[in-house]
């Protein structure tokens, strides 16, 4: 999977595909949770919302690639055969990344949130499950289609500058002669 066009081929690019990834996210689960939790959409949110989503941001790049990032690779390549599908290998990864990140970031949202309080876990038991089924849809349909898809553009984008470098150099090469 390391070629496929469709993902990052190097430190850079993983980089870049993660944080959008990691964007896309935190700014939709951000936005859901603050406008599921008050009923409504105004000023107070919105301003909660950006002084969630920077935090929740970094957290979230940070547990991602050192804990469940890992976790779902090895479990990916034991439920997976080299064999299989790109597209059977890309959703045993998000489900097991959605599974991992919405049980720690339910937990760790309400914690950024609230604070510590009596309830963290029982609400906890409560509001995982929808987040789980919320982000695992929209990390399916939406936002790794959209990341995997700017990686394509950045591949393509990389291409046509080699070959336009390797047309010069031979155009170079052909006038020295």
């Amino acid at each position: 999977m390391h070629l496929e066009k469709r993902l990052p081929q190097n430190g850079k690019e993983g980089l870049l595909y993660g944080g959008l990834i990691s964007t896309m996210t935190v700014l939709f689960m951000t936005t859901y949770s603050a406008i599921y939790f008050a009923g409504t959409f105004n000023g107070e949110v919105l301003w909660s919302i950006v002084k969630m989503v920077p935090i929740m941001w970094i957290i979230v790049m940070i547990i991602e690639p050192v804990i469940f990032g890992r976790l779902a690779e090895t479990l990916t390549a034991k439920f997976t055969k080299p064999s299989d599908s790109f597209n059977a290998k890309i959703l045993f990864r998000i489900l097991f990344t959605v599974l991992g990140m919405s049980a720690a970031m339910t937990l760790i949202g309400d914690v950024v949130g609230n604070g510590f309080h009596s309830e963290l876990f029982s609400n906890w038991v409560t509001s995982w499950p929808r987040n789980f089924v919320i982000v695992l849809i929209a990390e399916s349909l939406a936002i790794q289609p959209i990341a995997r898809f700017a990686m394509v553009k950045l591949h393509e984008a990389q291409d046509k500058k080699a070959g336009i470098a390797a047309e010069l150099e031979v155009a170079l090469k052909a006038e020295t002669r």
